[in-house]
């Protein structure tokens, strides 16, 4: 068997440290490690692409540039899945599904796909009712957090004083005041932002973890801010999962923190001070030590790793004919086709849009200019001023409803 394999990992991006950015960040250092070459590949790169180089992973957006062929492809995110299954359609696939929403999650089917991936049960049921996919490819793998870099920090008060919102999304625009009212009513006075969101994008979570006694978070932030000893309040726009506590935390793991989570309750201060008032120092401490022993990255990449051999060794008595793969390549095209028709149809509206928006600022000015001087007309004119007035909103209203297209009264 082959000691090391070239696997090549694809990404919708690697531009932010977002969730299956760093997932895959971690995972190909990881491979690194152990002594494999993983090659990094999306179509959008960024600064978390920059990362990936000065780790000595190299990082492609054309697959022309990998002159080798990869031994096996770990892929995340139909496009860039589909771009590098196709330009190398003898090679096995190990395919990741990280989520239940997003339209870049969509499972792909392959006739070179080894084994599906769920990172945890939602995910497995999103595979499970995509056509062409059976039971037997499917593994549940739950996350991991890198506990070397994620250090336990000293023990919790027993009221918290301090707290964090560990979110890409939330920020003081939108969700963020209705936590920070929750803390206030709860006695925590510090709370901060930590995300792309807020603009507070940090390196090296890790640092900082361990200055908060609550963080609010789902998914990966949530596993690390537990692996650190925080108490964690699952929620996100969706609505609220509620305290992570010793009674919910396996439940709740096999379902990554996330959005199914967070049906338990409605995005409002009641629900977040319902979630708060359950702290309890000592219980989160036990979630701590429970996740850290669950969540550990090497034994992570022991299983990861025999998936990759499994693939590997499969396809070298398993052949996949050009029919076989022009056939699944032609069934994909014609699943996007309604989404491109589609995102034409919505570029002319809004093009369409566009263009009666500029008229309506046009007319508005000139009706501004209009308004203006009759206001300064003489008084014994009055009269005659209402009248032009009342004629000007009246060409205004009609203006409007030529821009909208009729619809508005």
């Amino acid at each position: 068997m082959k000691s090391r394999l070239r696997i090549l990992l694809t990404n919708n991006t690697l531009a932010h440290r977002e969730g299956s950015e760093m997932f895959l960040y971690e995972v190909a250092r990881g491979l690194l490690r152990q002594g494999h070459l993983p090659v990094a590949y999306s179509t959008t790169l960024g600064a978390l692409a920059e990362e990936f180089q000065r780790s000595t992973i190299p990082v492609i957006n054309d697959l022309n540039s990998l002159q080798e062929p990869p031994d096996v492809i770990h892929a995340q995110h139909h496009l860039e899945a589909m771009a590098a299954m196709l330009r190398f359609p003898q090679t096995p696939v190990v395919y990741y599904c990280h989520g239940w929403l997003p339209w870049q999650e969509r499972p792909a089917v392959f006739p070179t796909i080894a084994k599906y991936v769920a990172v945890d049960d939602l995910c497995r049921e999103r595979l499970l009712t995509t056509p062409g996919i059976t039971p037997e490819q499917i593994t549940t793998l739950y996350n991991f957090v890198d506990l070397t870099r994620f250090q336990p920090r000293s023990p919790l008060p027993e009221q918290p004083k301090s707290a964090l919102i560990f979110s890409n999304l939330a920020s003081d625009q939108n969700y963020a005041g209705l936590i920070r009212a929750a803390c206030y009513s709860r006695g925590i006075e510090r709370v901060d932002l930590m995300g792309l969101g807020s603009g507070n994008m940090q390196m090296h979570p890790e640092e900082l973890l361990p200055q908060y006694d609550v963080v609010f978070a789902k998914a990966r932030c949530a596993l690390e801010a537990m692996s650190v000893g925080c108490a964690v309040v699952v929620m996100e726009c969706h609505g609220v999962g509620g305290l992570v506590t010793t009674q919910n935390m396996d439940a709740m793991r096999r379902l990554n923190f996330g959005v199914r989570t967070m049906q338990a309750a409605p995005l409002t201060e009641a629900s977040i001070v319902n979630a708060l008032s359950g702290y309890d120092a000592a219980d989160a401490a036990a979630v701590s030590s429970w996740i850290r022993a669950e969540v550990d990255l090497e034994k992570y990449l022991e299983e990861l790793e025999s998936l990759y051999f499994d693939a590997y060794q499969s396809a070298r008595t398993r052949t996949v004919s050009p029919e076989m793969n022009l056939t699944a390549a032609a069934n994909y095209l014609q699943s996007l086709a309604p989404l491109v028709k589609q995102q034409a149809q919505d570029e002319q509206r809004a093009a369409h849009f566009e263009q009666r928006s500029h008229l309506l600022e046009q007319q508005v000015q000139e009706l501004q200019v209009e308004l203006a001087q009759s206001a300064r007309d003489s008084a014994h004119a009055q009269t005659t001023t209402m009248s032009q007035r009342g004629s000007l909103l009246q060409r205004l209203k009609h203006w409007l409803t030529a821009v909208h297209g009729g619809n508005e009264t």
